[in-house]
């Protein structure tokens, strides 16, 4: 991605956990460095196609001149999410500078910077077909729920599929998340497998039955030929358990690259597949 920084925005406030640092503030000064895709307004020379830093720098300047906090990374994530409103805006780091700290020896300068990535929507294909299938489903559910920087924010209705491929084994039950993730996808997947070894998962037959399965199915409109995370997932497109719990997710949900889910969902076989609406999954708050 490209930047667009600025740098040195001057701003009294009165942050601080000192109770002077609220009476009488002082100067902070703000660095913003914002990763944007400037092509197509350069193509254009539409300012609607990237960031008005103008107009940006003055709401920063509202935040840092507005209600105060104790915490310089708390106002660090206070900035960073208003460069994240901006649409263009793919990534951002924030440097927070409290020149003035109320630090007793020479020094010349205190600071906090943090980056943070504007949420995609993650897709994540959840099965099990050992134990209590259910719980194990509802277990996934709730880890990816606290793993930081991942917001669930749907659970469809689960499936119960005829395995496919493999030994003969029970039948699974089939669910997709989808889910706000601010974190990469490489992040992601160890999380995922992290999950699924905490569910005693284990790999020595291929296709074979398995506490849990948590799969990305999609990062955004991530594509990417990487074996070790493939995007979108290689077989989604054919595979009806992850289909049809996504469209009942989202109806308008699209396979990066192939289309909308609904279209190649109505172009496959059953696959043995069985809405099973006796049995739901819980969206954690």
């Amino acid at each position: 991605m490209d930047q667009i920084e600025l740098r040195g925005l001057r701003v009294r406030g009165r942050h601080g956990v000192l109770a002077f640092e609220r009476r009488d503030g002082q100067d902070f000064l703000i660095d913003a460095v914002l990763s944007v895709d400037t092509r197509p307004a350069a193509a254009t020379d539409d300012l609607t196609l990237t960031v008005d830093y103008g107009t940006l720098s003055e709401r920063l300047a509202q935040i840092v001149a507005g209600e105060p906090v104790q915490l310089i990374e708390t106002l660090a994530q206070r900035l960073a999410s208003a460069c994240l409103d901006e649409p263009a805006v793919q990534r951002v780091r924030i440097t927070v500078h409290k020149p003035q700290a109320p630090i007793s020896l020479p020094f010349s300068d205190v600071a906090v910077t943090i980056t943070r990535d504007r949420p995609v929507q993650a897709v994540l294909a959840l099965g099990s077909n050992l134990g209590d299938r259910r719980h194990e489903l509802q277990q996934a559910v709730d880890q990816l729920a606290a793993t930081p920087g991942v917001r669930v924010t749907a659970v469809s209705p689960v499936y119960e599929t005829d395995p496919v491929g493999g030994p003969e084994q029970p039948d699974y039950l089939n669910a997709v998340v989808l889910a706000q993730a601010s974190l990469p996808a490489a992040d992601l997947l160890r999380r995922a497998h992290a999950i699924e070894t905490a569910a005693r998962r284990t790999r020595e037959v291929r296709w074979g039955p398995r506490t849990l399965d948590v799969d990305i199915i999609a990062y955004g409109d991530e594509l990417s030929a990487d074996p070790v995370l493939t995007l979108p997932h290689p077989r989604a497109r054919e595979r009806a358990f992850v289909l049809a719990p996504w469209r009942d997710a989202d109806p308008d949900a699209e396979l990066p690259g192939y289309g909308p889910v609904a279209e190649l969902l109505a172009g496959l076989p059953g696959q043995g597949l069985r809405r099973r609406d006796d049995i739901t999954l819980r969206r954690p708050a």
